[in-house]
């Protein structure tokens, strides 16, 4: 990960919900399913925070297994947030990590724990605030 500071824009326009976001010179965008009025032409708000989980945990497993010369071919991931409606004091993402290569159960429980230090899992297990101006 860079230490710089990590931004990003959104912007948004009469489209209802068809949302452009922009970070490092990057441009997505995000929107709702057409069963709650968007156009569906981009991944929903959760959908983007579990493909940041997802994508983050990966590549500090590929980090690590490159550092260690560990033979992990390939890492799949997925994710699940529970519904809105069942978040009250707290918020549930199940995470399931599969890995392909000729690892030992050692490793695969070293890699487990290593999935847990990606820098968005330690982001999401910890408070947030947001400040807002």
């Amino acid at each position: 990960m860079s230490a710089n500071q990590i931004t990003a824009i959104t912007e948004l326009d009469k489209s209802h919900y068809k949302t452009k976001v922009y970070s490092g010179g990057h441009f997505i965008y995000s929107d709702e399913p057409e069963d709650v009025g968007g156009t569906d032409e981009g991944m929903s708000p959760a959908a983007l925070l579990l493909a940041s989980l997802g994508s983050c945990t990966a590549i500090t497993l590929r980090m690590y297994a490159d550092r260690k010369n560990l033979n992990l071919d390939y890492v799949k991931i997925e994710l699940e947030i529970c519904k809105e409606e069942e978040m009250s004091a707290g918020t549930t993402i199940k995470r399931r990590i599969e890995f392909t290569g000729e690892l030992t159960e050692d490793e695969r429980k070293r890699l487990m724990v290593i999935a847990d230090k990606c820098p968005i899992h330690k982001i999401l297990s910890n408070p947030i605030k947001i400040e807002t101006s």
